[in-house]
């Protein structure tokens, strides 16, 4: 891993690489935090409105990295990303790399190793947040890994984006951990989507089942701790709420949603991960066992 990055003054100079929405936002964040921004796209007339804020539009690509020290590529996937880049490697040497492009563990790691042999500083982040709420520190937040070097350097800079963590040396950790959360998020909404659709069966309203949903959700979210600590201990040694008690609970929610007639697409799959771990003789654990049925997926 590269360490050495390049000196900077409090207003770097920056480049961004791509100017899709979220593009934008992050280029727009620069300008009104006080960095000379400089922008560029294939599609050039994407960055019309951020050129009568301030931003410069590079003609090439080049000639955007040889405007910033922190070059922050923000495209679709790592081809892309590659497309643009190597034909640019040597003008990266040298500089700030940060890829705020959606990547895989391994293409982060592999990205990475590549900016190692090109002397290019890298550092990988991962955006948990949509592009309005870019600029807002109390609602957007930023996970990086990689270059210690770059994240100190720019760190600054970086904060104008939203709250930043970083996670350490290993590219990939951002990206990992980004995946792991989104996870949670989208097994929290389908879960209470299926509330709510069951509740609607008697005319309760969305509305009206959120305002319970929230405090209630909160409320579950304090149980996390105890959950991580069965987790990383491996023993699922509980004398309450067992799997063959949730057991019970899962069943009782199948039953209900049938007879009122909507799917059990969201619930069955956990249904079945308890089932099966009843099943091998692990009712007595406590629920946080799932994550060994899910570490060993159902052949």
């Amino acid at each position: 891993m590269n360490e050495q990055a390049p000196r900077s003054a409090e207003a770097t100079p920056v480049t961004v690489i791509g100017l899709g929405s979220m593009g934008r936002a992050i280029a727009g964040a620069f300008l009104a935090g006080g960095h000379p921004t400089t922008v560029w796209n294939r599609t050039a007339s994407k960055a019309a409105v951020l050129a009568s804020k301030g931003a410069s539009l590079a003609p090439t690509a080049a000639e955007a990295v040889e405007a910033g020290e922190l070059v922050v590529v923000c495209v679709l996937d790592r081809d892309a990303a590659q497309e643009i880049l190597h034909p640019v490697t040597d003008r990266l040497a040298g500089r700030s790399l940060l890829m705020l492009t959606s990547l895989s563990p391994a293409e982060a790691n592999e990205t990475s190793a590549w900016a190692a042999r090109e002397s290019i500083a890298f550092l990988g982040g991962a955006i948990m947040a949509t592009p309005d709420l870019i600029g807002n520190p109390e609602e957007a937040s930023l996970l990086y890994a990689g270059s210690s070097a770059v994240f100190e350097l720019h760190r600054a800079a970086l904060e104008l984006l939203g709250t930043s963590t970083y996670l350490g040396d290993v590219a990939a950790r951002a990206s990992l951990l980004e995946t792991g959360l989104l996870a949670s998020m989208y097994s929290m909404f389908a879960g209470f989507f299926h509330g709510a659709a069951l509740v609607g069966t008697q005319g309760v309203t969305a509305e009206e089942f959120t305002a319970l949903a929230l405090p209630w959700l909160k409320a579950m979210t304090t149980f996390l701790p105890g959950q991580a600590e069965f987790i990383d201990k491996g023993d699922y040694t509980t004398d309450v709420q067992s799997l063959a008690f949730n057991k019970g609970g899962l069943d009782h929610i199948m039953r209900i949603s049938e007879h009122q007639g909507i799917g059990t697409d969201i619930m069955k799959p956990i249904a079945e991960l308890i089932d099966r771990q009843v099943a091998a003789g692990h009712g007595s654990d406590s629920l946080a066992r799932l994550i060994e049925g899910i570490r060993t997926p159902k052949a």
